[in-house]
C-alpha cells in the first residue's frame, strides 16, 4: 500500500463533516488541485472494537482500489486513491452536485455492472470493517465459494446478533426473530447467486451525486457478496430516487424473481450492526425485519 505522501504540499486545509472513525478535511495543494482526506480518530479504550479500528482506512483502501477495477469496464466510479496509509486516506475530490433521476438511472445500470464484475468467493482477501467494528470476510469453508447464505450467517448474521446481546441491545423475543432466520435460511435466501462484487455499507450517506451528473461511491466495506445486499441498503434510510435506480438496474441485469420480498433479509445485518453501536431500538427494529422476512417465505 502506497504511503500518505501527497504529490505536491498542501497549502490550505478546510475542515469537513466526518464519521465517528475519522477526521475528514479538504486539502488544496500548490497547484490548486483540491483533495479529500481523513485521518483516524484516536483509538478507542474498548478493545472489542479496536480490530475494526486498526484495520479501517487500509480495508476502505483496499475496497476502492477492488471496486476500481469493475469502474474501468462501466462500473459505477469510485474517487481516485491519491496516497493511503494506516492513519491517513487521501482520495480525488468529488465537487458534490445534486440528485438528479438521470443520474440514478445511470447509477443504476452502473452499480449493475460493478456487481457484475464479480468475485472469486464470498468474502475478501483482507480484514474488513463497518464503521468501528470488525467485519469478518474470510470465506466459509462449507460452502466452498457458492452459496451466500451460509457467509450471510457465519460472517454477517451470528456476530453481529452476539454483539447486540452482549451490548443488552436486543430483546429476547427479537432475538428469538433473528435466530429463526438463521435456521431456515436456506429457504429465505431466494434462487442461487454467484458472488457479486458490492460495495458492503451502501446507505444513502455513502453516495456522493457529483457535479459531473455521475453518482460515486465511497466507504465502501466492499467483498464479494449478493448484489440483493446493496439494493436492500440504499433502501434502508433513504435514498433519492431510489425507483429510478431499482428500475435501470433490472433492466440492466435483471433481478431475481421475489427480490423485493427478501430486502428486510438483507437489511437485518445492518441493523444489527446499529444495535450493536447505538443500542435497543435498532435491535427492536432487527426484530421486526427477522419477522418481516420469515413472514414472506
Amino acid at each position: 500500500m502506497a504511503g500518505a505522501r501527497l504529490p505536491c504540499e498542501a497549502v490550505s486545509s478546510e475542515p469537513i463533516g466526518g464519521g465517528d472513525t475519522c477526521i475528514a478535511s479538504r486539502l488544496t495543494l500548490a497547484d490548486g488541485t483540491a483533495l479529500f482526506a481523513k485521518e483516524r480518530r484516536r483509538a478507542p479504550t474498548d478493545r472489542s472494537l479496536r480490530t475494526g479500528w486498526d484495520v479501517v482506512l487500509t480495508s476502505e483502501t483496499r475496497g476502492l482500489q477492488w471496486l476500481h477495477e469493475a469502474e474501468a469496464t462501466g462500473g459505477a466510479p469510485v474517487p481516485e486513491v491519491v496516497a493511503a496509509s494506516e492513519e491517513r486516506l487521501v482520495l480525488g475530490w468529488i465537487e458534490p452536485g445534486r440528485p438528479i433521476p438521470g443520474a440514478a438511472e445511470q447509477f443504476g445500470r452502473e452499480l449493475a455492472r460493478t456487481h457484475r464484475h464479480g468475485a472469486p468467493r464470498f468474502g475478501a482477501p483482507w480484514p474488513g470493517a463497518i464503521g468501528p467494528l470488525p467485519l469478518d470476510n474470510r470465506p466459509v469453508d462449507s460452502e466452498a465459494g457458492h452459496a451466500w447464505s451460509p457467509f450471510y450467517v457465519g460472517r454477517r448474521i451470528e456476530p453481529f446478533l452476539r454483539l447486540a446481546v452482549d451490548a443488552g441491545s436486543i430483546a429476547d423475543g427479537d432475538r428469538w426473530a433473528v435466530e429463526q432466520v438463521i435456521h431456515r435460511i436456506a429457504e429465505l435466501s431466494g434462487p442461487p447467486e454467484e458472488p457479486s462484487r458490492i460495495h458492503g455499507d451502501l446507505w444513502s450517506g455513502n453516495l456522493v451525486w457529483g457535479a459531473d451528473g455521475r453518482v460515486w461511491l465511497v466507504d465502501p466495506a466492499a467483498h464479494g457478496g449478493h448484489r440483493e445486499t446493496d439494493l436492500a441498503m440504499l433502501a434502508l434510510f433513504g435514498t433519492p430516487h431510489l425507483d429510478r435506480i431499482v428500475g435501470a438496474y433490472d433492466e440492466e441485469w435483471a433481478l431475481a424473481p421475489g427480490h423485493q420480498d427478501r430486502v428486510a433479509l438483507h437489511q437485518l445485518h445492518p441493523l444489527l450492526v446499529h444495535a450493536a453501536l447505538f443500542g435497543p431500538s435498532y435491535g427492536a427494529r432487527a426484530g421486526s425485519a427477522a419477522r418481516q422476512a420469515l413472514a414472506r417465505n
